[in-house]
């Protein structure tokens, strides 16, 4: 792996968020959000869904880094899908991103939500854009 999973947890952003890298393979990221007292919460005291919607982001784009692109560099998330089955309760949740497709200029990545119950609670899909390298 490379200097991305080496910082992931440093990073400001996801010690906010209370989000962590649990599993990091090729093509697969485990990351799970530790729900606390600062957890920006939504109805019914679930995860807000501002809050999943960043996991299955930063879930796809740590998928895509698990293998360095050949002839690119990365250009950022070109789309985002998000759907919520049901409210995102539980002590904590895990976002596992797999990549389903590297493309020269795209990369297809689903992600699933699932609480510390192992319930699915959310799905969603990144496109992640690839640019040449200069």
């Amino acid at each position: 792996m490379n200097n991305f999973f080496e910082t992931f947890d440093d990073n400001p952003f996801h010690q906010y968020l209370g989000l962590t890298l649990v599993r990091a393979e090729v093509d697969f990221v485990q990351l799970r959000l530790q729900k606390t007292s600062t957890t920006p919460w939504g109805i019914g005291g679930s995860v807000n869904g501002g809050v999943l919607a960043t996991m299955i982001d930063m879930a796809g784009v740590a998928a895509v880094f698990t293998q360095e692109p050949r002839g690119s560099e990365p250009a950022g998330t070109a789309d985002l899908s998000v759907t919520y089955l049901r409210q995102a309760q539980g002590r904590w949740l895990d976002a596992e991103a797999r990549v389903v497709k590297r493309g020269r200029q795209l990369c297809t990545i689903d992600v699933r939500i699932l609480n510390d119950e192992q319930t699915l609670c959310v799905i969603g899909r990144v496109l992640y854009a690839l640019k040449a390298k200069d």
